[in-house]
């Protein structure tokens, strides 16, 4: 069910605006833009850059950074730089702690020690290297396919990937899940083909946008695998049928999946055939062999920076010729190209650090549930809590820091949309049964201070239902070594496999 932005009657008054245009960003057309003075003949620059913080801050879309530094030694802590305190980082992307993984510091260290710091250039004037093919072939390897190609970030390779087929494949027409990164938007909108803006996960919807094109007509299905703030979960097979079926190819992105999913951390394709993708047990062609190009990153799970993409290897050869991003980009650091190389062949033979993060998941997710915290209903291993006004979820990030020492980000628009601001809690597997104590009973404290809404008054309100609310997680307690416990509703919990987040179709990619 998608959400509503019908309000609650509470004594704590919550904005509920329309939905904001996902990954939208102000333009000249929303500010009030200045006029230069009298006897002043130059456009006034400075006046308009305030204009559009102002209205930044007005609405609450501002973006304030704390500044924090990681201590290796004691993940998942940090400390503040101006106050010396020690806080708890909930919502880091290094899942996995990779990020200070001997394997992984060992190999960054042996190669800024041999090669030095910079790579030399682009890979086409100095910056290609053994490191770089080392670190593309087990890329290649993940994903079991042919050929993958790396960029310096997530960003740039769907970006510059989705650009480059969406320009050489001729009359190209490209259907993009709604809730798709900004990233994948971008590509979208500058390979300038046509395209059309399928509701989240929603086959149906899907099926119709490609039916009215004939199949030799070429079409790209953009979609993610897990969305990172709504924490959803794609049908990858359901939507290689209709790829089949229409003569489609599908690209999907697996960067928040890397590393914690599948036997071998592949990402949630692996995940979904998890005993044909163990050791000794490739039967034949699974999900991710279905998926035409698999973009992933290095930057999350994997502790490192970059991204990249992977499929056949006459297109990542194409990509990799006209792909304006890549070619005139330098080359990543060569020690942050061993490190990846590392933190993926650590994953591909180590799985203890996805299952005690998954296992931490699972935990936090039940323990939230029986305080009645709004967490929107999703199988992955994100934490969205929801909360509805951008200024109060600024407000409980700043007491969780300031009285509680636990470190979260706001997560406003245009990310997501207004009526819809949250905070996202990323457990990790260091987050131990006290730690995760301490966060929910801070939570609940900061909810009762508030007068804020909790599930139950966000399902009454519609925005899920109890069906929804019900569900069990990707990583099953069969998978995880753990004993299966009675869901909340009383009894055994179900998968949730589509659980929308509303935005305007017709906005999102303008």
């Amino acid at each position: 069910m998608a959400p509503t932005t019908r309000s609650l009657q509470r004594a704590q008054r919550v904005r509920v605006a329309t939905p904001a245009r996902q990954c939208r960003f102000s333009t000249a057309s929303d500010v009030a833009v200045p006029r230069p003075s009298p006897g002043h003949k130059f456009f006034p620059y400075e006046s308009l850059y305030q204009s559009v913080l102002d209205k930044k801050k007005k609405d609450e879309s501002y973006r304030y950074f704390r500044s924090i530094a990681r201590l290796q030694e004691q993940f998942p802590y940090a400390r503040c730089s101006l106050t010396g305190k020690k806080v708890d980082v909930w919502c880091s992307n290094d899942y996995l702690a990779m990020g200070s993984n001997p394997a992984v510091i060992s190999a960054m260290e042996d190669a800024l020690h041999t090669y030095g710091a910079n790579s030399g250039g682009s890979r086409n004037i100095a910056g290609h290297s053994p490191l770089a093919e080392k670190l593309e072939e087990s890329i290649a390897e993940l994903h079991k396919k042919p050929a993958g190609l790396y960029f310096s970030s997530g960003f740039a390779a769907n970006e510059a990937a989705l650009i480059a087929l969406g320009t050489q494949l001729p009359g190209c027409i490209i259907f993009s899940d709604e809730l798709n990164h900004a990233s994948m938007i971008d590509g979208i909108r500058h390979a300038k083909a046509k395209r059309h803006i399928w509701k989240h996960n929603d086959l149906s919807h899907l099926e119709a946008l490609l039916a009215s094109y004939p199949r030799e007509v070429p079409k790209i299905i953009a979609f993610e695998s897990v969305y990172s703030m709504c924490g959803t979960i794609a049908p990858i097979a359901k939507i290689c049928d209709l790829a089949e079926e229409s003569g489609a190819i599908t690209f999907m992105d697996e960067a928040h999946a890397i590393g914690l999913y599948g036997p071998r951390g592949a990402g949630v394709a692996e995940h979904m055939d998890f005993a044909a993708h163990q050791p000794g047990q490739y039967t034949g062609r699974t999900t991710m062999d279905r998926v035409d190009v698999i973009s992933g990153s290095v930057s999350k799970g994997l502790g490192t920076m970059g991204g990249y993409i992977t499929g056949s290897e006459a297109m990542i050869d194409m990509i990799r010729s006209v792909a304006r991003g890549f070619i005139f980009t330098t080359t990543q650091s060569p020690a942050i190209m061993a490190g990846a190389n590392a933190a993926i062949q650590y994953q591909l033979h180590n799985d203890s650090g996805r299952i005690a993060l998954q296992r931490n998941v699972a935990t936090v997710k039940r323990k939230m549930a029986r305080a009645d915290l709004p967490v929107l209903p999703n199988r992955s291993h994100l934490v969205p809590l929801m909360i509805g006004d951008a200024e109060i979820t600024r407000r409980v990030t700043d007491i969780l820091y300031d009285e509680y020492n636990i470190y979260v980000q706001a997560i406003n628009s245009p990310t997501v949309a207004m009526s819809m601001e949250r905070v996202r809690i990323s457990p990790t597997g260091a987050h131990g049964p006290a730690q995760q104590d301490v966060l929910v009973g801070a939570l609940v404290e900061i909810w009762t201070r508030l007068g804020l809404r909790k599930a139950s008054d966000w399902q009454r309100a519609g925005v899920w239902d109890a069906a929804d609310a019900d569900t069990t997680q990707l990583w099953t307690d069969n998978k995880l070594g753990l004993t299966p416990v009675p869901s909340v509703a009383g009894h055994l919990a179900y998968p949730l496999h589509d659980m929308p987040v509303k935005a305007r179709l017709e906005d999102t990619l303008l």
